[in-house]
């Protein structure tokens, strides 16, 4: 049996990667694509485990190599999903959960109609900014353009399959971990 994919976005600060990590506590046996990404690690994050840390050179050849399934521009830094990290684990029977913007994931969708697209919002957008804010890694510059961003992302909601609000992590974990067991559940 064929694994399901998983597409899981909205805007940063959102709590995407927050609510994941509650996600594959309680769900170990769904996979996580690690994104490649052109921009600079933050504190704490692990190459090859938060993302795969690159130059835009690598990037830009594997882009034209036709390595990604998708990629973007988003927040001034490319970010993209391997193919073949994407493909091994649907053909192994696996479920597979790709964190990615709402860029991406409408060219995911378009490629793999079957995606279940997951969009996470926060509770207000006045939490949205005090998040951002409250990380303290960005810029005020990169502030004011992930707030930008956030509102024509937040538009684009209705494009999905299921919204989840992200007002406790553990009630927006429970709700992403409903959906992947219902998906499970139809296609047995």
């Amino acid at each position: 049996m064929r694994g399901h994919l998983f597409v899981f976005s909205g805007p940063a600060g959102a709590g995407k990667g927050t609510v994941l990590k509650e996600v594959f506590r309680r769900l170990p046996d769904i996979t996580y694509s690690v994104s490649c990404t052109t921009r600079e690690p933050r504190p704490g994050e692990v190459d090859g485990v938060s993302y795969c840390f690159m130059d835009e050179a690598e990037f830009a050849r594997m882009a034209d190599e036709g390595m990604f399934l998708e990629w973007a521009n988003v927040h001034g830094h490319r970010y993209g999903t391997r193919q073949d990290v994407v493909d091994a684990a649907l053909s192994e029977g696996r479920d597979i959960v790709l964190e990615i913007d709402v860029q991406g994931a409408a060219h995911v969708k378009e490629k793999m109609p079957e995606a279940v697209m997951t969009f996470i919002e926060p509770p207000s957008f006045e939490e949205l900014e005090k998040r951002l804010r409250g990380r303290g890694t960005e810029t005020e510059a990169d502030i004011e353009r992930r707030l930008a961003d956030a509102r024509i992302e937040m538009s684009q909601a209705d494009k999905y399959d299921h919204l989840i609000v992200n007002d406790t992590v553990d009630r927006a974990a429970e709700e992403f971990i409903k959906i992947v067991k219902q998906y499970r559940e139809a296609s047995k």
